[in-house]
């Protein structure tokens, strides 16, 4: 049985990547970074890595693929989308949301999108 061992995001600049995602996620690097790649992993060594490659591919509009990072509740969350609008996030106009959605969507500093998700939400 395989398990997912690190996430990989493409960003168009690895350093900046590394501080927003440490900032957001309070991971730290798993060693020193290379100029086009660094992996990033939660500070007590258990969990998901977050791993950054530089790319110059342009980011979805609509990814298959996105990080939904989790809130306690609707405070907890719209804290946390304060505050990583506050590292660089930037809020999304997002034309998909259901009538009363659970997550809000964001943007990393590379346009990478990405939810904060309520998990107390009905």
């Amino acid at each position: 049985m395989v398990s997912i061992g690190s996430v990989v995001v493409g960003v168009a600049d690895v350093p900046r990547a590394v501080v927003f995602w440490t900032d957001v996620l309070g991971y730290v690097l798993r060693e020193e970074p290379e100029p086009d790649w660094a992996v990033l992993v939660p500070a007590d060594g258990r969990g998901v890595r977050l791993s950054l490659g530089l790319s110059d591919v342009p980011v979805q509009s609509y990814p298959r693929i996105h990080l939904d990072l989790y809130a306690a509740d609707a405070a907890d969350q719209a804290a946390e989308v304060e505050r990583l609008v506050s590292l660089g996030a930037s809020r999304v106009d997002w034309d998909r949301y259901p009538p009363d959605p659970d997550f809000v969507v964001l943007a990393d500093p590379d346009g990478n999108r990405f939810c904060v998700i309520d998990t107390s939400h009905g």
